[in-house]
């Protein structure tokens, strides 16, 4: 790519990001309408009132379970991200890169790898690498460059692995709403994120982001250091001095220590007893790791509650925009119209006449970037899709694991582009979407296509399986 081409891209890939700024509401806004229009779907279709109305209100609270769950996805990365000896260790790590070119490339590497364990996880340490990078001087690293590359891990494959929410949810039958259980089935992650089909893309996303990242990092003379920016000093609040007795237990990490062994044993029990595949892909074992893992690296549970409470607004999205996922998904799945026949059954019979078992994954895979760039759910927007293409997907006899990462590497497409998931990571870094877009945006224009191929040629490798129900 020529110089004078990548400046022209950088500019329409500002303009697009200053334009969504200004004009795209609040994600909440999006769920919103998407309830209203499922609605209004399901009237025409000849669906009662009454029946609508019923399934609204049954489907609010129907994912209550897995709305914590996610949330607790967040708090539990935040948590670890900043516990006094991951930000030594971060120090360490940011010792390595001995150029501004390599350091971006660093980056991008670090945080897709956290990002296949914790998304929330992900952009935190992402965030805080670029500022202990940023602070070695000589390096000469450009610092938007360094911050798209620290977005790289949700912009590009977090849900191809553990932090995947479809995948979490397909193998927990718990946290399934019946509707799509019974569609699905069971699909534990041997079938989708542990696939080598999914490995293989995966592997190949990595390498070709990290080759963009090599190739769009500033030259020397023309990088912008943290400098060229009002970024002001960035550090994990020290803790306040006791003031009361009372508050000994607070500072003192006998309490940490305690639940941190009785949480250490219950994971080593549930590991000894069950294969680790199978115990990781509890969403609940999942969590239970990384919490139990940040109450004793931050020692005294002030700090460990304090890093709760810095998390916790983080949450806000999850908690306020699941319930309506979750009457979108009832809304689709139990209303039947007046042919008896619910909205996602015909839903369903759109993919079904537009693709063939062949063409599925593409189709399906370019309809969710599509509306994932308008729904920027983190994965939650999986409850809306899933029940009429998973259905479709039954139809054609396509691999259901497989269409499952369709979806989970499609998600991640519109994150490259969409400044909604970006903010947790800005807000530490001290920049603006515009500020970092223009380098997402090349990864865009490449990802987009070659996942696209690569999902249909994988896809052709797969037979179709039978839901398996618990």
């Amino acid at each position: 790519m020529s110089e004078p081409q990548e400046r022209w891209l950088a500019r329409f890939a500002l303009r697009c990001a200053a334009w969504s700024e200004r004009w795209f509401p609040e994600a909440w806004v999006f769920a919103a309408l998407g309830v209203l229009v499922v609605v209004v779907a399901d009237l025409a279709f000849g669906a009662t009132p009454a029946a609508t109305v019923q399934a609204f209100g049954d489907g609010f609270w129907s994912l209550i379970p897995f709305t914590m769950q996610m949330a607790f996805v967040v708090i539990g990365g935040y948590v670890l991200a900043t516990a006094p000896v991951v930000a030594r260790f971060i120090d360490v790590l940011a010792r390595a890169p001995r150029s501004g070119r390599g350091a971006v490339v660093y980056i991008a590497l670090v945080s897709m790898l956290a990002s296949l364990l914790s998304w929330g996880f992900s952009l935190v340490f992402g965030g805080l690498l670029v500022r202990a990078l940023a602070r070695r001087r000589g390096l000469n690293m450009d610092y938007r460059a360094a911050g798209a590359a620290a977005y790289l891990g949700l912009g590009a494959i977090w849900a191809m692995g553990l932090s995947s929410s479809a995948a979490q949810l397909q193998a927990n039958p718990a946290s399934m709403p019946p509707g799509l259980l019974a569609i699905t089935g069971v699909l534990p992650f041997s079938q989708t994120i542990f696939l080598w089909q999914s490995i293989a893309l995966t592997s190949v996303l990595i390498v070709v982001s990290l080759l963009i990242c090599w190739a769009t990092a500033p030259s020397k003379a023309n990088a912008r250091g943290a400098g060229h920016f009002d970024i002001g000093e960035l550090a994990t609040p020290s803790l306040p001095p006791r003031t009361r007795p009372g508050e000994w237990l607070e500072y003192s990490p006998l309490l940490s220590m305690a639940i941190g062994l009785l949480g250490l044993g219950w994971l080593g029990h549930e590991f000894a007893s069950k294969p680790a595949v199978t115990a990781i892909a509890n969403l609940n074992t999942y969590n239970f790791l990384f919490l139990t893992l940040g109450i004793v690296l931050h020692w005294r549970p002030r700090s460990f509650l304090d890093a709760v409470s810095r998390a916790v607004p983080s949450t806000t999205g999850v908690l306020i925009q699941f319930p309506l996922y979750g009457s979108i998904a009832a809304l689709l799945t139990q209303t039947p119209g007046r042919d008896g026949q619910t909205l996602a059954h015909h839903l369903s019979s759109v993919f079904v006449h537009v693709a063939n078992a062949d063409t599925f994954p593409v189709v399906m895979g370019a309809y969710s970037a599509v509306l994932g760039f308008f729904v920027p759910s983190g994965g939650g927007k999986w409850l809306v899709e899933a029940p009429y293409v998973m259905q479709a997907a039954n139809d054609l006899h396509v691999h259901l694991g497989w269409a499952v990462q369709v979806y989970n590497a499609a998600e991640a497409i519109p994150n490259l582009i969409n400044p909604f998931w970006m903010l947790p990571l800005l807000g530490v870094l001290g920049l603006r979407a515009r500020d970092v877009v223009g380098y997402t945006f090349v990864q865009f224009v490449v990802h987009l296509p070659l996942v696209l191929a690569l999902l249909w040629l994988f896809g052709l490798t797969l037979d179709y399986l039978p839901p398996v129900q618990p």
